[in-house]
């Protein structure tokens, strides 16, 4: 070991690096969604992306992009096993043809509609596991990191 990188600079960045409990948080709750969702055949990742086309119009994919902090390639990327399923339309924008818009198809609402009452319990587990913290909060705190 270095002088000029002790023990304690790990144990400094092992305790207070807020990136690192972040990742570490993100990764255990996904874990716990991506199980709940495996009986409808959905990840944590794929659940998101479809809830975040459940709207009166479909979504720009730049829209979706930025709503989930997602860069394009990687949503394009995420969308194939869903438009694959019959879950997800990936269709040109009228108004501009080199753009594109996903809609959510009917098979995509029922798979949704299936899993949210799995979703809501586990999320109320969580919140609960959350306790004395305020889960509003913790969300609130979240947002303003993003």
């Amino acid at each position: 070991m270095r002088d000029d990188l002790p023990l304690s600079v790990t144990h400094e960045v092992r305790d207070g690096c807020l990136c690192l409990h972040l990742q570490r948080a993100a990764r255990a709750v996904a874990r716990r969604f991506d199980l709940a969702l495996k009986p409808f055949g959905l990840t944590n990742g794929q659940f998101s992306v479809l809830m975040s086309l459940n709207r009166p119009a479909p979504p720009r994919l730049g829209d979706v992009a930025a709503l989930l902090a997602m860069d394009r390639t990687t949503l394009t990327a995420a969308l194939k096993p869903l438009e694959r399923r019959g879950l997800v339309r990936i269709e040109p924008d009228e108004r501009d043809r080199r753009g594109r818009r996903l809609r959510l198809t009917d098979a995509g609402i029922d798979a949704l509609v299936a899993a949210m009452p799995v979703w809501r319990a586990l999320h109320a587990e969580i919140d609960a596991g959350l306790a004395p913290a305020d889960p509003e909060g913790v969300r609130a705190t979240l947002r303003a990191l993003s």
